[in-house]
């Protein structure tokens, strides 16, 4: 799995012109999944995210996790993270998941980070076309890879 993290001021998906989901303060996590990903990959994602301390504490420093700030996460399934440009100019989208393998992950995804968040979490809906709009707030933007596990 892969993911784009964004520390946003707010952010919202429509889908067909209505929202679908939206959040103030928080995280918009882009998630792909890949071929042979698995729960592991999930839970390994989910937990790491909102553990990680990107927020402002008092002084300044990026002390504070989503958690810690009562942020809340917006996640958006997003199969064009697993593309290879290896070759050519046109990407290659063969390493994603399919939707059999690729559903089920994403949404043990969502409730693996509903756990650790501790509170429900907005999200697009999977395979939709989807709109998605931000106020990145930083900007700080960070890239996951349950593979790597960085």
């Amino acid at each position: 799995m892969r993911v784009v993290i964004q520390r946003v001021r707010e952010a919202r998906v429509k889908i067909a012109g209505t929202v679908t989901g939206e959040i103030g303060p928080g995280l918009l996590v882009l998630l792909g999944v890949a071929q042979g990903d698995t729960d592991s990959d999930a839970q390994w994602l989910a937990e790491k995210i909102v553990a990680l301390r990107i927020f402002a504490d008092a002084e300044g420093h990026m002390n504070l996790s989503v958690r810690d700030t009562a942020g809340a996460l917006l996640i958006v399934s997003q199969f064009t993270l697993i593309a290879s440009t290896r070759k050519g100019t046109r990407p290659s989208f063969n390493d994603a998941a399919k939707p059999d393998l690729a559903v089920p992950l994403y949404e043990s995804f969502l409730r693996h980070a509903t756990a650790a968040l501790g509170r429900q979490v907005s999200t697009g809906q999977f395979g939709a076309m989807m709109a998605v709009s931000l106020v990145n707030d930083g900007p700080v933007t960070l890239v996951l890879d349950s593979r790597q596990r960085e």
